[in-house]
């Protein structure tokens, strides 16, 4: 039990290596391809997709449907406001509670896939645009924490990003191939992170649309568990807290402002 404790522990620590944000990314992408696949089966929208979100706006507005562009407003606004939830929390977090900085993100968002699972006790319309938010909001703070860990390398829902620059990196392989001494050449480490995270995501949707199909909501639950589970270990050890105006080289690593 205590190799996968502290395997966990190493996986959202504040001290962070390519290879600790490769192999939490899978996990999260992993999960959000089973969430996103379960949510198409729950509620018929893909929850992840804002730029679907945003066109639907767009066409819905010339056919004056008032309901669908209610609906994608919402989606948008709740994927956005679990993003800059995750990011607040982790920038809280940074200054309150040390190593936890990313896994107090991660619990939040096991405990609302928890809440999510419950979404389908609600009938009504109204309780079908709560799983909606719901879910939006998951996906929002995901991608926000991946996206806060990795220093912006990795985006584990942004599928359409991996894809083009899978697409780039295939570019420049071809071009090396017909022209040999260029200079061009294509970074196969980037390729096989990008092929194996797309890759997990396929998987996890699969995994996530036969579960939802047999459990509906209640499949969330596992995910949930997942999430909780990778975040819990941290919160074993005590915070390390910074000393007020003595900074550390070291303890944070580099990344973007807040």
């Amino acid at each position: 039990m205590t190799r996968p404790f502290v395997a966990a522990r190493v996986l959202v620590s504040h001290r962070r290596s390519q290879a600790s944000d490769f192999i939490l990314a899978l996990f999260l992408a992993g999960i959000a391809g089973a969430s996103n696949a379960g949510g198409f089966f729950a509620l018929g929208q893909y929850t992840s997709h804002m730029t679907g979100y945003l066109s639907q706006v767009a066409d819905s507005l010339v056919a004056g449907n008032l309901l669908i562009i209610a609906s994608a407003l919402l989606a948008i606004a709740a994927f956005t406001t679990g993003a800059a939830f995750s990011t607040f929390l982790v920038n809280w977090a940074r200054q309150r509670m040390g190593r936890r900085q990313f896994a107090l993100p991660l619990a939040v968002q096991g405990a609302c896939l928890g809440c999510f699972a419950f979404g389908g006790i609600f009938t009504a319309p109204s309780g079908r645009l709560f799983a909606l938010a719901c879910l939006c909001f998951i996906m929002g703070m995901q991608n926000a924490t991946i996206t806060k860990i990795s220093g912006a390398r990795i985006r584990t829902t942004h599928a359409t990003g991996m894809i083009t620059d899978i697409g780039i990196e295939c570019g420049r392989a071809l071009y090396r191939l017909f022209q040999p001494h260029s200079a061009v050449r294509a970074d196969r480490a980037k390729l096989r992170i990008l092929l194996s995270l797309v890759g997990t995501y396929v998987l996890g949707g699969i995994v996530g649309a036969l579960g939802y199909a047999v459990a509906g909501f209640y499949f969330s639950l596992p995910l949930a568990a997942l999430l909780l589970a990778l975040a819990m270990p941290a919160f074993a050890s005590p915070p390390r807290r910074r000393r007020h105006g003595v900074h550390r080289p070291g303890i944070q690593p580099q990344r973007p402002g807040p």
